[in-house]
């Protein structure tokens, strides 16, 4: 039975490609003001970065019809941007090759296509060139192969706009897996306000998970008091679930605050959180209160756990 949102979602994606395709100026068949369609550019560049290709590997690749393919190859012989061998293991087949001629077309392209693309991204607004090429990535990574391994995260200092991704991210996610209202997502603005009020960077650092441009998670280790730490807002989204970001997180903290000379990390949580518990618990926290109570819109059990330096 189709999702009642698929209609909608199809039309979202084709008018995407329409309006991405005008911007790129493909429609015109005129690439980037070059004599060169856009399938004809692509074959260049194919034949500018691999050795020994014949026509029906490119063919194969780009998903080119065999006829149209020939015309290009026809064309690109003619104008002589490239020689043709046969394959001594296939005469049929010739294997292409870019002449001098051919190298300074596609470099001509190229530079281009450089100029084209620096002048696009020249032209958006602070920080937009970052998210721009961050919602790339998210495109190409979600239309990658399932099979395909996920990147890996990075973890980062935090840059301006961070904070504010800490708080919507947790007041969603916890909205939305554990039904909490917004009293949560108003302590944790609380919590990142303070941070950046009254940051010591030689006692705490937060750590933001990074895939690709986006921010996957984020951890925090502040100072509670001259011998103790506190770990706050670990959060791992569910983009960045499956390689283990919450262990590397925590183990951060740990490692930190050893350098620091801290003697003990404490942290706050509660017991319906039984992943971040299992992390804790595997990487030596002992849980040493608990206390049922009724907070963020739900009756919950709060625990405080402890870590020995």
């Amino acid at each position: 039975m189709p999702h009642p949102d698929s209609d909608r979602q199809i039309e979202a994606v084709r008018a995407f490609n329409r309006f991405y395709t005008r911007k790129l100026g493909v429609l015109d068949q005129q690439l980037l003001k070059s004599p060169y369609s856009l399938s004809e550019a692509r074959v260049l560049y194919e034949l500018a970065h691999r050795e020994n290709l014949s026509a029906k590997e490119i063919g194969g690749e780009l998903g080119l019809d065999a006829g149209y393919l020939s015309r290009i190859v026809q064309n690109f012989d003619d104008n002589g941007l490239i020689t043709r061998q046969p394959l001594p293991t296939d005469r049929r087949q010739v294997r292409l090759s870019l002449t001098a001629k051919g190298r300074e077309a596609f470099a001509k392209l190229e530079r281009s296509s450089q100029d084209d693309v620096g002048a696009m991204l020249a032209a958006l607004p602070a920080g937009g060139r970052e998210k721009l090429t961050g919602a790339m990535a998210t495109i190409e990574r979600l239309l990658t192969a399932p099979d395909a391994p996920p990147p890996a995260a990075i973890l980062r200092d935090p840059r301006p706009g961070d904070m504010g991704w800490v708080v919507q991210s947790h007041g969603a996610l916890y909205a939305g897996e554990y039904g909490f209202d917004s009293s949560f997502e108003a302590l944790v603005a609380e919590i990142t306000a303070k941070f950046l009020a009254s940051f010591d960077a030689s006692r705490e650092r937060c750590w933001i998970a990074d895939i690709d441009g986006a921010q996957v998670g984020s951890i925090f280790l502040v100072k509670h008091s001259d011998d103790v730490a506190k770990i706050r807002l670990l959060l791992v989204d569910p983009a960045g679930r499956g390689q283990r970001l919450g262990q590397r997180l925590v183990a951060e903290c740990i490692a930190f605050a050893k350098a620091c000379g801290y003697r003990k990390i404490t942290l706050w949580t509660q017991s319906i959180l039984l992943a971040a518990r299992k992390i804790y618990q595997d990487t030596g926290f002992v849980l040493v209160a608990s206390e049922a109570n009724r907070s963020f819109g739900q009756n919950l059990i709060s625990e405080t756990w402890e870590l020995e330096l």
